[in-house]
């Protein structure tokens, strides 16, 4: 191949990839603000003084044998959520945190997001609080579509997260040949 040729290949892969990069763009904008949004202020909750994780306090023992058993520390965690928040709320639990080196345990609520941290030894409600973090966790991974229309397997979020993987695998190739691919035409051209 000639060197014009050989140029002129470049140039075509060049615009190519420039199209591919400014297509994905502007298909997947949305998208990628709400991706970049959240995952910022995931990557602060810890530092958000308690707004967007609340912070985790300390029980009054940490000794395991002292404490409540879970089923009793459950029910009494249901009790708060619909004596201190609403009691049409549901009880459905996402997970049970349990945090032995701070002597509590945290029920974490999965249609609404509130969060209950006990004392794991007395029991005592230590803290009741909106998890806002989970909220954006699922805005970030899609799941809140499959919260909100109710599948059965989590399938928006597979399909979501797969879309945006492969967008930002297609953004990075395409995004270092803009950078990569002038360079080595300038260093041909150089070379005549």
């Amino acid at each position: 191949m000639t060197k014009p040729n050989k140029r002129i290949k470049q140039a075509q892969t060049l615009r190519i990839f420039r199209k591919i990069h400014r297509l994905t763009g502007a298909a997947l904008f949305i998208f990628f603000f709400f991706v970049s949004i959240t995952a910022l202020l995931l990557g602060w909750k810890k530092h958000s003084n308690g707004v967007l994780l609340p912070e985790t306090y300390v029980g009054s023992s940490t000794d395991l044998k002292q404490w409540l058993p879970l089923d009793s520390l459950h029910i009494k965690a249901i009790a708060v959520l619909h004596d201190s928040v609403s009691p049409s709320l549901s009880t459905k639990l996402d997970r049970i945190d349990v945090r032995k080196g701070k002597g509590t345990v945290k029920f974490v609520f999965d249609e609404h997001f509130w969060g209950i941290q006990l004392d794991g030894a007395t029991g005592e409600v230590l803290h009741v609080d909106k998890r806002y973090s989970d909220v954006i966790e699922n805005i970030h991974d899609g799941s809140i579509l499959d919260k909100y229309f109710n599948t059965s397997d989590g399938q928006i979020k597979v399909v979501y997260t797969s879309i945006m993987a492969i967008a930002l695998l297609i953004f990075t190739i395409t995004g270092f040949w803009l950078w990569y691919g002038p360079k080595r035409m300038r260093k041909s051209k150089v070379r005549r």
